[in-house]
């Protein structure tokens, strides 16, 4: 019998325990796991008592109405949590790859609705058969194992990637609807701002993003006690420029996002030489398991094309194209 289980634990785990594990100890209940799972709560604690077997120890302290990891079984909850989702990941990229061809990206919400979303249908015309899945998320996923193949990026350079690239630049710039103005208020210097509702992130002031604030504009232009006739405060940037276009006030907007409202006339920028430099930028990182396929690399050059044209719209110099370092 001691050379059995000395054979038995020197041998591979079996991964079908490991499932069931993962899914008693995230829940660290037998029963709610085994629902999770569609099996009974005893074919689940075999699992685990061959798994236990397996590996030589406890790998939960069991009480009457609860259950808990030791610390062995902590230290394979962390192996486990790391290597089932980028099986499971592996999985979804073989099936993918013998059915439609598809792009899955992840990026901000702002950046989707008033950048890439509006420019889709040009890629979707010249690549009928690629489908586009977008998750518009705050949160930044591990392209390693999240279910997405790229992400669309914004930050400083220091926080991205090394395998980041840089789509384009940014500047802060007042804009306004253009019938706003139509009331006998101008603006040709910058306290003219103040005779209108200013339109801000209601938590810049609380985040890192606090030079998108108009407080670091007045301070710019040495109006630091400038107050403005109201404030008006938003979660996020496309609800700002959205509450622009309607003429409730001015925002201080980035400027590749409004770019293409701009051009059409639907906002106007009064003081287009008062504009703000931003440390911020914007980023395509391509996931590790995912840059090979064609049909990433036919968005990733077409995400580039588009990305020129709005180097070109905003006047960024240099270009990024033409250059070994821009920032």
């Amino acid at each position: 019998m001691q050379h059995s289980q000395t054979h038995l634990r020197t041998r591979p785990i079996s991964a079908g325990h490991l499932r069931a594990f993962e899914a008693v100890a995230r829940h660290l209940n037998f029963r709610a796991a085994a629902e999770e799972m569609a099996l009974t709560q005893s074919a689940v604690s075999r699992q685990i008592q061959s798994l236990e077997e397996e590996v030589g120890v406890s790998l939960f302290l069991r009480h009457t109405r609860a259950v808990e990891l030791t610390s062995a079984g902590a230290q394979l909850l962390m192996a486990v949590s790391q290597s089932l989702p980028r099986i499971d990941g592996a999985v979804r990229q073989i099936r993918q790859s013998a059915g439609r061809r598809a792009v899955a990206l992840t990026t901000f919400a702002s950046f989707a609705s008033m950048w890439l979303i509006p420019r889709l249908e040009q890629f979707q015309r010249d690549n009928p058969d690629i489908d586009i899945r977008i998750d518009a998320t705050d949160n930044t996923l591990d392209l390693e194992v999240a279910d997405v193949d790229m992400a669309l990026r914004y930050g400083p350079m220091s926080s991205m990637p090394t395998n980041a690239v840089r789509l384009f630049g940014e500047q802060l710039t007042p804009v306004v609807s253009p019938w706003l103005l139509k009331g006998g208020h101008t603006i040709t210097k910058p306290a003219d701002v103040a005779q209108f509702t200013l339109i801000e992130a209601g938590d810049a002031h609380h985040t890192h993003l606090e030079w998108l604030t108009w407080r670091r504009w007045f301070d710019e232009h040495g109006l630091s006690k400038l107050q403005p006739k109201r404030w008006l405060y938003f979660n996020y940037a496309y609800q700002m420029v959205q509450a622009a276009l309607t003429g409730q006030g001015v925002v201080l907007a980035r400027l590749p996002l409004v770019a293409e409202s701009l051009a059409n006339g639907d906002l106007i920028e009064p003081l287009p030489k008062l504009r703000m430099d931003s440390p911020m930028a914007y980023w395509l990182v391509v996931g590790p398991r995912s840059a090979q396929r064609p049909e990433i690399r036919a968005f990733c050059d077409w995400l580039m094309a588009q990305s020129k044209v709005t180097r070109q719209t905003i006047g960024e110099v240099p270009d990024p194209d033409t250059v070994d370092d821009i920032d």
